[in-house]
């Protein structure tokens, strides 16, 4: 009896255990002089996002202490996001360059911008 209730415990941990994910329909803005400009659309499915102009690659999301967006654009950029804004309807990210000469290329920053969600 007490096997199936430490079965039934963490069945129910399981189910209630879930990782955020970016999901939806978002708006991309680059910035630019200290303005935002808009450049496209960007739809995020589990592990993989994809923008509506055809002509982009699709991407892949990679979740770990920071979510990381590689394949942006083109395949030398890559974007991180932290975890803390992924519940939010506009999230602040920032761009990195693999080609920086910098040892770690997350730690340099090459760009920012906002995801905006669509409703």
């Amino acid at each position: 009896m007490k096997y199936l209730s430490l079965i039934i415990t963490l069945l129910f941990i399981s189910l209630n255990q879930t990782t955020d994910k970016l999901t939806g329909r978002y708006s991309y803005l680059i910035e630019e002089n200290n303005l935002y400009i808009q450049k496209d659309k960007i739809t995020f499915k589990d592990s993989v996002f994809v923008f509506d102009n055809k002509y982009l690659p699709k991407g892949k999301i990679s979740y770990g202490n920071k979510i990381l967006l590689d394949n942006f654009i083109n395949t030398d950029l890559i974007i991180s996001i932290s975890k803390d804004q992924i519940k939010k309807d506009t999230i602040l990210f920032y761009i990195h360059d693999k080609k920086s000469p910098a040892a770690n290329y997350l730690d340099e920053i090459a760009g920012k911008g906002k995801l905006i969600r669509i409703k």
